[in-house]
């Protein structure tokens, strides 16, 4: 299948879910998403939109701590569901937009997704690495855990996690790129350095600038191949000016104007497969501007991904000087 004629085809799927961490209302985002008109937006912006609607996720009684890690049966139990949805998508040739729900969630998202695009590049925008074993947690919040899941170099260092035995890990440290990072936590640092992943933290961002981060990020990954992009992409990436309801602001993130230029430069390639848009908290914005600039800001991610372009936009085929009467 050619990767690039499902540009435009797109499937929404809504993971309200909240357990990989411990503040309440996370599980909120895809209805302020919805109800902020995002599917209509990308309606009227040409994309052929398929909703799959909101998932439900069933509740695991006792479901206790393995070790430090919380809630480690339900956010199994969620992923796997994701996962299955996910690979559902992309099977219809569509590209699967995560809308979350928190960051444990990729583990669902992105292993979906390998299970019919094995050769997954993935661009992870975010504060903070999302690396940690749990052995190297110091909370024990399974949304500081995802990419420790799926990556294979690690498959020998994870203990047996309950809920988790459906997960394969599907993708290398070589195929993945953090830009925005600017909170990582001692071992996510050993881990990130020792298999050499390649990172853009916000120092990198200031001293290059997000040009060069993006022209980087795309010869790293594509080379001289084409392959499908995963964009998972965690709101508190920007600073939290501009995203303050969200569960683990940290100041000093990507501007606006840097998160557009990251999905505008995704956009370009042609090659966008999977998206995830997490960590919206409405519950934790301070006033209800906050919450609608954290989810304006995050539907304006989304319209970039397919094809918004702050330069203007017009339908291909339309004579706007000699319009119909």
């Amino acid at each position: 299948m050619d990767i690039r004629n499902k540009a435009k085809s797109v499937g929404i799927i809504g993971a309200p879910f909240s357990k990989g961490q411990p503040r309440g209302g996370v599980e909120k985002g895809p209805e302020a998403l919805r109800n902020a008109g995002l599917l209509e937006k990308l309606i009227d912006q040409g994309c052929d939109v398929k909703d799959y609607g909101d998932l439900s996720f069933d509740d695991v009684p006792n479901d206790m701590p393995f070790q430090m890690v919380k809630n480690p049966r339900s956010v199994g139990s969620a992923t796997c569901k994701l996962a299955g949805v996910v690979e559902n998508a992309q099977r219809q040739k569509r590209i699967s937009v995560v809308l979350g729900g928190d960051h444990s969630l990729a583990i669902g998202s992105i292993s979906g997704h390998t299970m019919v695009h094995k050769d997954l590049a993935v661009i992870w925008v975010d504060a903070h690495t999302d690396i940690n074993t749990p052995w190297t947690t110091t909370t024990g919040n399974l949304h500081g855990q995802p990419v420790a899941f799926l990556l294979r170099e690690l498959k020998e260092k994870m203990p047996s996690v309950p809920g988790f035995s459906w997960v394969n890990p599907c993708i290398s440290a070589k195929d993945i790129v953090y830009i925005g990072l600017r909170d990582v936590d001692p071992g996510e640092h050993y881990i990130v350095k020792s298999l050499g992943i390649k990172c853009f933290s916000m120092t990198e961002v200031d001293k290059l600038g997000i040009g060069k981060v993006m022209e980087e990020t795309l010869s790293y990954l594509l080379g001289s191949r084409e392959r499908p992009i995963h964009l998972s992409f965690d709101v508190d990436g920007l600073d939290p000016s501009y995203t303050p309801a969200t569960g683990t602001p940290v100041v000093g993130g990507l501007t606006l104007r840097e998160g557009l230029y990251i999905a505008e430069a995704i956009y370009k390639t042609g090659l966008l497969s999977g998206l995830d848009i997490m960590e919206v908290n409405p519950c934790l914005g301070k006033t209800s501007e906050d919450i609608t600039r954290t989810v304006n800001t995050a539907v304006a991610i989304t319209q970039a991904c397919f094809g918004v372009s702050r330069e203007g936009n017009h339908k291909p085929g339309t004579d706007y000087l000699n319009p119909r009467q």
